[in-house]
């Protein structure tokens, strides 16, 4: 079956049914003539989505449309299921994963680590770094910064991140000129290649392109909370000054915390835990508004709850690729059905007045 759902774009349909499909060649085939539609999916050959790609701001990356996070890596989830988690979303035509040197105490690095040796899936993938919140090396200061990416790379068993997420929700001492001129000797060393900003407001990122136009590197990528729930930290200041510098915006919380997938509903289904209070959060009258109207319009589409909510978020302006995280395959099975589908404009709009 495919994964990008009913009802995908033309641009979507053609990765589907184009030269990732499979057919018998007969004496009535012609050279360069198209698969058939019905032809099957190949088990052999480039993934499904492969060619779907889109820029990542100025990193230079060319990126699936939906990141791959390992907040669940070594701490819900152990080695063998976060491969096989890996697996299916390369095997869809992923490219790009998130981690941090916080998740798991390092964990997460490590199981992703092993997985790009093992598979040798280095250069293939797209590798997102967050550091700033390991208790090992807190904050942004010169010396915990390079010390917190030596040991991420340790741990990726890599010599290179692709995008350093540069967090500064829990840094209220370091400069930003000092922390963009140690991620300038960190880029000259080869061993960061783009810089992304998790934390910094609306007027640091101003800060941060004044300090480019000096000479120092620039943030081109930008994470923030947010999903059709959670719109006021985007929303406002934050969003005008990463559309006006032309910052990609790869949003967590695409499902807040679990919620818009549909699988939580009743506070009874919920445990005591910090994972528990987060979907008890949302479990209001604007939420349950909210995934019933999703709900009508996946069951419209053909596509689960939870991809409506990515669909969601990539009709945003500024939004390149949601940041997932997933706990078994199955869910990234649902997730890039996201991916291949467009939200009219009703849709929005139904989406728009049940989230008011």
């Amino acid at each position: 079956m495919g994964f990008f759902g009913v009802g995908a774009s033309p641009a979507s349909a053609s990765v589907e049914t184009g030269q990732n499909s499979v057919r018998t060649m007969t004496t009535h085939d012609s050279v360069g003539a198209s698969p058939h539609p019905s032809a099957p999916i190949p088990v052999q050959g480039d993934p499904l989505g492969s060619a779907l790609r889109v820029p990542l701001g100025e990193t230079g990356e060319q990126i699936f449309p939906l990141i791959l996070g390992g907040a669940e890596f070594g701490w819900h989830i152990d080695l063998a299921a976060s491969h096989r988690i890996l697996d299916a979303y390369r095997e869809r035509g992923g490219n790009a994963i998130k981690t941090s040197d916080a998740y798991s105490a390092g964990r997460s690095e490590y199981i992703i680590g092993e997985w790009m040796a093992r598979r040798a899936a280095r250069d293939a993938t797209v590798l997102s770094v967050r550091v700033g919140t390991n208790p090992d090396h807190p904050g942004l200061g010169s010396v915990n910064l390079i010390r917190a990416v030596e040991a991420s790379l340790t741990r990726l068993r890599t010599d290179r991140i692709d995008v350093l997420y540069l967090d500064a929700t829990g840094d209220n001492q370091a400069s930003l000129e000092d922390t963009l001129a140690t991620a300038e000797w960190l880029i000259e060393a080869g061993k960061v290649r783009a810089l992304g900003s998790l934390g910094h407001t609306a007027a640091q990122l101003v800060e941060a392109r004044i300090l480019a136009s000096a000479g120092y590197p620039r943030l081109t990528v930008l994470d923030v909370p947010y999903n059709v729930l959670r719109q006021s930290e985007f929303d406002g200041d934050l969003r005008l000054v990463a559309g006006a510098q032309g910052i990609a915006v790869t949003p967590s919380q695409a499902l807040e915390h679990g919620y818009l997938a549909g699988a939580h509903r009743s506070r009874s289904q919920i445990t005591a835990s910090v994972r528990g209070s987060q979907l008890a959060a949302a479990m209001n009258r604007r939420g349950t508004r909210t995934l019933r109207t999703m709900d009508r319009i996946g069951a419209e589409l053909s596509i689960p709850t939870s991809a409506v909510a990515i669909a969601w978020l990539l009709a945003q302006r500024t939004v390149v690729a949601p940041i997932v995280n997933a706990f078994a395959v199955h869910h990234v099975d649902e997730l890039v059905q996201g991916v291949g589908v467009k939200l009219s404009r009703a849709h929005l709009a139904d989406i728009a007045k049940a989230a008011q």
